[in-house]
């Protein structure tokens, strides 16, 4: 297959959109560590550090990994009115502003949030959000839904005469579980845990507003105040270099504890669970669900209820700074988009063992820091112009290469299932590449096109990063808005604000999504 896919298309364009990736994350670390000069010494507060990471992104990844389990069985075996749509809403949080994702939160469970109003009715005492709980509460909302999500893929891999043997045997919940759930988890947990770890590894907007204080300082944090503050950058340099190992040991180990799940063929026909019928079973599972539900609608409503009122009112700079972040997103989808096109048509071309190593070098961009690659860019930028004034395109160059690996894990499988369809009778046909992307690969590819373009969007519509670091007060995005009103203690009007951010994500996710139904079947 390789042969005609290589006739087909040409590898040029894969090979470019992958040296772009790489010299933007290795040549902008490249240029923070030449600036620098050497690598700075590593003090014990930045160990203290990497162990506070380590220990936050692990107790964040196994809570929410280990969450999603029940929650993804009960989904998976029970079927009723509304389920696609619940499934379709568990989509909601991973593409939320973090931002606003902590002000939901914050209104729920926050020093005069909703929980504590109730506890001081009862005369109990107030909890406080900050610190290690309130990271780790905060994590496993943005990232519980993300896990139950690919769990669910997961279950609905196992061929369904898997169960209708189980049936057949006599099997209970705990036999099914034993010989065909786990298995399954066996293969699928580990790459789920691991992605959540890598993200919440890397986290910058959570730990910056609930660490609450120097004790719950991560590396990338740590990275931002090297920049911001000392500008020491080859302090900034060592810890980002730090983290890179950090998530390549934990890449190694996922590795190396998954196993397949090994089960073989089915017909593609629906699972028929006969293990779902005890009382006990169909009410632990509703409770289960119904919990998860309102874990998640809860802050996100709380939101809507504050903010509301407040929009009419907001003031010319928030508007400004809603168009800015439209114009960012859109452009960072398109630019991910065609990235990963580009990377994915020149993976499905390459032989399998060189084609795993070309996927994991697009993943590095996923363990290196958003706040070192904006300053290598600075830094080149500055023996030519002005970096201030690019500080906009800059920030919607990293935002595409952040969310390029996200765009490229979308498009891969149906990639691989075009090219295995159609590389015959493309070749036969004489077509080839603008003319077979056109005419073959772009009608075909329409949805996960049009949902890894409004992922894109909807990501780097809520970053924080690298415009936190760089962007003064008028050339600022929706996001920093909103974290600036909030430090103002201008909480309403940061919450009209944080509806409108919110709107605009999801938004844009729609609309992407609503292009790529139409005309589908083409």
């Amino acid at each position: 297959m390789a042969r005609g896919a290589r006739e087909i298309m040409p590898r040029w364009p894969g090979a470019l959109a992958l040296g772009l990736v790489m010299a933007l994350v290795l040549g902008a670390f490249g240029a923070v560590l030449a600036r620098a000069g050497a690598f700075a010494a590593v003090t014990s507060a930045d160990w203290a550090a990497a162990r506070f990471t380590v220990m936050q992104a692990g107790l964040s990844a196994l809570l929410s990994a280990g969450l999603a389990v029940p929650v993804a069985r009960a989904l998976a075996r029970r079927r009723f009115p509304g389920r696609q749509l619940v499934i379709v809403a568990l989509g909601a949080p991973f593409i939320l502003p973090v931002i606003v994702a902590v002000m939901g939160l914050l209104a729920i469970f926050g020093r005069a949030g909703w929980l504590n109003a109730g506890l001081a009715l009862l005369g109990l005492p107030k909890i406080s959000l900050y610190g290690l709980d309130g990271i780790l509460l905060a994590h496993v909302f943005l990232n519980l839904p993300f896990a139950v999500r690919l769990l669910l893929n997961g279950w609905a891999s196992i061929p369904a005469e898997r169960f209708r043997l189980a049936a057949a045997l006599g099997f209970g919940p705990r036999e099914v579980w034993h010989h065909i759930e786990r298995p399954m988890l066996r293969a699928v947990l580990p790459g789920v845990t691991l992605a959540i770890f890598l993200v919440c590894l890397t986290s910058f907007t959570v730990i910056l507003v609930m660490g609450g204080g120097p004790r719950a300082t991560t590396l990338e944090l740590a990275i931002y105040q090297a920049f911001r503050l000392e500008f020491d950058l080859g302090h900034a340099a060592a810890l980002a270099s730090l983290q890179m190992a950090l998530s390549l040991a934990a890449a190694g180990l996922g590795l190396a504890v998954a196993r397949p799940a090994a089960f073989g063929a089915g017909l593609g026909r629906v699972a028929d669970r006969w293990d779902r019928t005890g009382r006990g079973l169909q009410i632990f599972d509703a409770a289960l669900l119904v919990t998860t539900g309102l874990f998640i609608a809860a802050p996100m409503l709380a939101v809507l209820a504050s903010g509301l009122p407040w929009i009419a009112g907001l003031p010319g700079p928030v508007w400004t700074a809603a168009g800015r972040t439209v114009i960012i997103a859109l452009v960072a989808a398109l630019v991910a988009v065609s990235l990963a096109l580009a990377t994915g048509l020149l993976i499905t071309t390459l032989p399998t063992r060189t084609a795993r190593v070309t996927d994991a070098a697009v993943m590095l961009a996923m363990t290196a820091s958003p706040l070192v690659i904006g300053t290598g860019l600075f830094l080149i930028l500055r023996k030519f112009t002005d970096p201030i004034a690019l500080a906009l395109p800059v920030v919607t160059l990293v935002n595409a290469g952040m969310a390029m690996p996200f765009c490229l894990r979308v498009l891969l499988p149906g990639l691989a299932a075009l090219r295995a369809d159609y590389d015959r009778l493309s070749a036969s046909l004489g077509l080839t590449g603008a003319t077979w992307v056109r005419l073959v690969a772009l009608p075909r590819l329409r949805r996960p096109l049009a949902f890894a373009s409004g992922l894109a969007a909807a990501l780097s519509a809520g970053d924080l990063g690298v415009v936190a670091l760089f962007a003064d007060p008028g050339r600022a995005t929706l996001p920093m808005q909103v974290y600036a009103l909030a430090g103002a203690y201008r909480t309403d009007q940061a919450a009209g604000a944080a509806i409108v951010l919110v709107l605009i994500a999801f938004g844009l996710f729609r609309l992407f999504d609503r292009l790529g139904d139409r005309d589908a079947d083409l």
